[in-house]
């Protein structure tokens, strides 16, 4: 099934194209770009959990394995299950008290994904990162990935860094204030920008 692009996406094209011809130059290049949807917040980011510092394939690995001892990745299950028993599916004991942690977060109501959409973007991320285990990084990506928030640049970004020291600083890497100041030309859109930026470096669809 081809997914859908959000709703803002051309309008963020045609204003950023307008506004910036490195941008124009970008969109351009890659027309069928689409901002697929990640589905259900707490599988999303839990795996994101277990993806931290391993590779790809070692992740998803480590994912399947997980998946199948647990049965039901819900976050009322997972709260119960033993530490040793996940760290049994080749998770580390640290990132298996980061998924326990999760879990309770969701269960408890602390992490409460129906409120969000009336959240702005910094509130929500200060409810992720309140979950051990998720630094702004991850919930930034959860915003862009999962819930399609338009304006999200993420400065700690190494892809966003090198692509912005590519086309706009001559290959210099810009400091992160310079970043942060460098995104304003990109609002309200910035989470497309990152997008096209993203994908001048790696032409296959970036997925988080």
């Amino acid at each position: 099934m081809k997914p859908h692009a959000p709703a803002y996406w051309h309008t963020a094209c045609a204003e950023l194209a307008a506004a910036d011809p490195v941008m124009a130059a970008l969109i351009a290049r890659y027309p069928d770009a689409i901002l697929a949807n990640r589905g259900d917040p707490f599988q999303t980011l839990a795996r994101a959990i277990v993806g931290q510092q391993i590779s790809v394939k070692a992740a998803d690995s480590v994912w399947a394995r997980f998946a199948g001892y647990a049965q039901t990745v819900s976050p009322e299950h997972i709260a119960t299950l033993e530490l040793d028993a996940l760290a049994a599916c080749g998770l580390s004991r640290r990132k298996a008290e980061y998924l326990r942690d999760l879990a309770g977060h969701f269960a408890d109501g602390r992490v409460e994904p129906t409120r969000w959409k009336k959240m702005e973007d910094e509130a929500v991320i200060a409810e992720l990162i309140d979950v051990r285990g998720i630094g702004r990084w991850t919930a930034e990506m959860f915003l862009i990935f999962s819930l399609r928030r338009p304006d999200v640049w993420p400065v700690d970004d190494i892809g966003l860094q090198k692509a912005v020291a590519m086309h706009y600083f001559a290959g210099e890497r810009p400091t992160p204030k310079a970043l942060r100041q460098h995104g304003e030309r990109h609002t309200p859109w910035r989470t497309v920008a990152t997008w096209y930026l993203w994908r001048s470096l790696d032409p296959a669809v970036v997925q988080y």
